[in-house]
């Protein structure tokens, strides 16, 4: 699920943007990652990436993500609530 705390959830369109600056960052097949996969764990991702996702997200979704608290975003499910609370701000 990726409703956050103040209940707000993105919508599949934003979803699918998500995703894609997500594996292009991380280098991986769409088909390949799930909302639950670890990037750590699971894609073999470093804390670099993390700073990567960010930078994109930003830059091609418009927010600002600098308050943002990246220690969630260990899967989609992360990065989508991440995104939809500072979208929500």
């Amino acid at each position: 699920m990726s409703a956050t705390r103040s209940g707000v959830e993105l919508s599949p369109e934003r979803k699918a943007q998500v995703k894609e600056i997500v594996c292009e960052v991380l280098e991986v097949d769409p088909a390949e990652v799930l909302d639950s996969t670890l990037f750590i764990e699971e894609l073999d991702a470093d804390s670099l990436r993390t700073i990567e996702m960010l930078a994109g997200l930003e830059r091609t979704l418009g927010i600002d993500l600098a308050e943002a608290p990246i220690e969630g975003m260990v899967n989609l499910d992360g990065v989508y609530a991440v995104v939809a609370e500072s979208e929500a701000k």
